[in-house]
């Protein structure tokens, strides 16, 4: 590589240092190999990785050829190394979910969000660890164990896509992949200084994904800049027959979303400050004191900040509005009935038979198999989804506003052996509206040599994407608060 600095390296400048001739794919690929050998199981010892894929120095070489031939790239993410969330189906490699029960099986096909990846010229350069079945947010599974978070050993990277998370915060890979039922794109990038974008529900394809509440899931990027992630929705987006629920994408969807990165984005915005999602308790000050610096980052951009009195409790909604519990028993069983007769399991009650998973998702896995779709507390439930959806509408029309910011999580995110408190990404799960995590800041902390990330949440209407991407452009390249952790430098 050629005066080629990969760290903190983005989509744009790879490809303009191709065209210079400063690097090739297979020189990125090998290098961000050397760090994963750097720094997975040594160093920081993330333990973010379930295997990388072994054909990818040789399709490194076949987009390093068609562009010698051709002067072209193969697309839009040509060569681009991509950490994929191990519950996103890839047909030439295991997809396992983090489970044991499922270890080394290989699908028929990619999921419709790989084949796009792949077309548009990435290479899937590893499957990342996540919590088991991304049924919950600590990033622990039978496969792999506890994931790390890079600035900070004695934390989790937040989850359930904590693996793609800490990977990408320790400069491995550029763009990586997760899945939110509740905050599991948004809380690894709010956990490792990080971008995660959550869409709206129907945006992206949930086609060939592990489930875990069909109702609530969505996939979509994780990266170290909104651009980034901008460039991976663009490819990742868009109608699929084999997920209905992308048919109210069309006609919602522009043609791309690069036009929205406005470093003016901020201004003559409003944005709503939900105050009832910041904590009051002593717990809460670190995060507090972060998020009342970064708000004032959205004011010299020229956005006008309303401060909202309405009281939404996060923890409520995940008990009472959320139906996450109550869908993965149906939605899983419906997935994995669905598998080739030569898989390991074919059933929830099966999983529990193999004695194949983390001890940690027993209770829930049983829980799960008490309830169900279409029972009366489940329609209440969606009543309430409804209900909170028109709610959230009608505050953002009464004081005109663009979107909500608040913490994504009220307390840092938790010890290795604790569970996730306080989240508040539940706002947007529970209404299947899209938003975005960005990096507000540091916390103080013993253990985290420069401190521990604390992210930011804009959320917004349905399909609203482009005015919060013009919202988080504009506050990133104002505030640049993303930083490396130092536990993972260049080699």
């Amino acid at each position: 590589m050629n005066n080629f600095d990969l760290m903190e390296t983005t989509i744009a400048r790879v490809h303009a240092a191709m065209r210079a001739g400063n690097v090739t794919a297979e020189e990125l690929i090998t290098a961000y190999l050397d760090r994963i050998a750097a720094y997975e199981d040594k160093g920081p010892a993330i333990n973010a990785i379930i295997m990388t894929n072994p054909q990818a120095m040789a399709e490194a070489a076949e987009l390093d050829r068609v562009f010698r031939e051709t002067g072209e790239f193969c697309g839009p993410l040509h060569g681009i190394p991509v950490m994929l969330k191990d519950n996103v189906e890839t047909h030439d490699m295991p997809t396992t979910a983090g489970s044991k029960s499922l270890e080394a099986f290989i699908p028929d096909e990619d999921a419709f969000i790989t084949k796009k990846l792949r077309q548009a010229g990435a290479i899937i350069l590893a499957k990342t660890n996540l919590h088991e079945f991304a049924i919950w947010g600590e990033t622990i599974s039978s496969m792999l164990g506890q994931s790390v978070n890079p600035y900070d050993p004695t934390r989790t990277p937040g989850g359930s896509s904590g693996g793609t998370g800490a990977a990408i915060a320790a400069n491995i890979g550029i763009i990586g992949i997760g899945t939110d039922t509740i905050n599991s794109i948004r809380s690894p990038a709010s956990a490792c200084s990080a971008v995660g974008l959550r869409p709206t529900v129907g945006l992206v394809s949930r086609a060939g994904i592990v489930p875990y509440s069909l109702t609530q899931d969505t996939a979509g990027p994780i990266c170290r800049t909104v651009e980034d992630c901008v460039r991976t929705l663009d490819v990742i987006a868009g109608y699929d027959p084999d997920d209905e629920e992308t048919a109210w994408s069309i006609g919602r969807q522009p043609e791309s979303y690069l036009p929205y990165l406005k470093e003016d984005g901020l201004k003559g915005k409003r944005l709503g400050v939900l105050r009832s999602f910041f904590g009051k308790e002593a717990i809460n000050e670190s995060v507090n004191k972060v998020m009342e610096e970064a708000l004032l980052v959205f004011e010299a951009g020229g956005a006008t900040l309303v401060e909202l009195d309405d009281e939404i409790d996060s923890d409520r909604m995940i008990r009472e509005v959320s139906v996450h519990f109550d869908d993965l028993k149906t939605h899983l069983n419906a997935y994995l009935s669905g598998l080739r007769p030569d898989a390991p399991v074919h059933s929830v009650e099966e999983i529990l038979a193999s004695g194949k998973f983390h001890p940690g998702i027993e209770e829930n896995l049983k829980k799960a198999l008490k309830l169900d779709v279409g029972t009366a507390e489940y329609n209440q439930k969606l009543i309430r989804q409804a209900a909170m959806r028109t709610r959230i509408m009608k505050i953002m029309a009464d004081h005109e506003l663009d979107a909500l910011v608040y913490p994504h999580q009220q307390q840092l995110v938790c010890k290795i052996g604790e569970g996730q408190q306080q989240r508040n990404g539940v706002l947007c799960s529970a209404t299947g509206f899209p938003s975005i995590a960005v990096p507000a800041g540091f916390a103080p902390s013993e253990q985290a040599p420069i401190g521990v990330p604390v992210g930011l949440e804009i959320a917004g209407r349905p399909f609203s994407e482009g005015v919060l991407i013009e919202i988080a452009y504009s506050f990133e390249q104002l505030s640049r608060f993303r930083k490396p952790p130092i536990s993972a430098p260049a080699l």
